[in-house]
């Protein structure tokens, strides 16, 4: 970058550009730490509640300013192009957000483990999904108009709409009265490493976090049990199984 620029104004396209991507990254980190301190200061739910409040608040207004400068139509803050998308489009795009979702956790995991080891990336790993979990599983239960409990049936729904419904293979079995079991039939992570020729990631600590945050999340009533997860030993039908169930009395 040349040493006459002062000011983000003078750059040339490619150092404009490079900058506005990191102008957008600026704005994800800045969104987390908001909802990150709102969550420490009032807890979980205080904190997706109030996501949810700047969010509906704050997206039309972004989304509004970002049609009139790139000159694209939207509707109800939607932008025009993905409500006019075919349908082929529309589900490849998905999977290839879910894909980058998946993708951006691994980064993650690497730059800790690459640095600090395995153990402090599982560390880090475990956590962030004691927070995640409950985000996505309250996103969900929003968009789906869920009630406040929805028992097994909900949450049946609710794991049909994760970011992992779209890129593995799961099945739900084993249903009676007061219980299912859920399980990963295909997982993209395993599988690459079974390609590899690698042994399982052991995944079996940070799943029972997230599932049993995401049950809880969607209904408290609901206890979460693991079958099995790497590194136990597992059929070749599934990599991890989990039994959901809700005590009636």
């Amino acid at each position: 970058m040349a040493d006459d620029i002062k000011l983000p104004f003078d750059l040339g396209k490619d150092e404009r550009s490079r900058f506005i991507m990191n102008m957008f990254k600026t704005i994800v980190v800045h969104y987390s730490l908001w909802f990150t301190e709102v969550r420490h200061q009032m807890g979980m739910e205080k904190a997706l509640e109030v996501l949810e409040t700047a969010t509906d608040r704050g997206m039309p207004i972004q989304m509004k300013k970002l049609a009139k400068v790139l000159n694209f139509a939207q509707k109800d803050g939607i932008p025009a192009a993905l409500l006019e998308m075919d349908d082929d489009t529309g589900i490849e795009l998905m999977k290839t957000i879910a894909k980058n979702w998946l993708v951006n956790d691994g980064v993650w995991f690497q730059a800790v483990e690459f640095d600090r080891g395995m153990n402090d990336a599982k560390r880090c790993n475990d956590s962030c999904w004691a927070q995640f979990s409950p985000y996505e599983a309250n996103s969900i239960k929003i968009f789906l108009n869920l009630d406040g409990s929805p028992g097994l049936e909900g949450l049946k729904k609710a794991l049909g709409f994760r970011m992992y419904s779209m890129i593995n293979e799961q099945s739900i079995v084993k249903e009676t009265e007061n219980s299912f079991i859920f399980q990963m039939n295909e997982c993209r992570v395993q599988l690459a490493r079974k390609r590899k020729e690698l042994d399982d990631y052991p995944c079996k600590s940070g799943g029972l976090v997230e599932y049993t945050y995401f049950a809880r999340t969607i209904d408290k009533r609901i206890k979460t049990d693991c079958i099995g997860c790497p590194p136990d030993d597992h059929p070749k039908e599934w990599y991890c199984a989990w039994r959901f169930s809700i005590d009636d009395k």
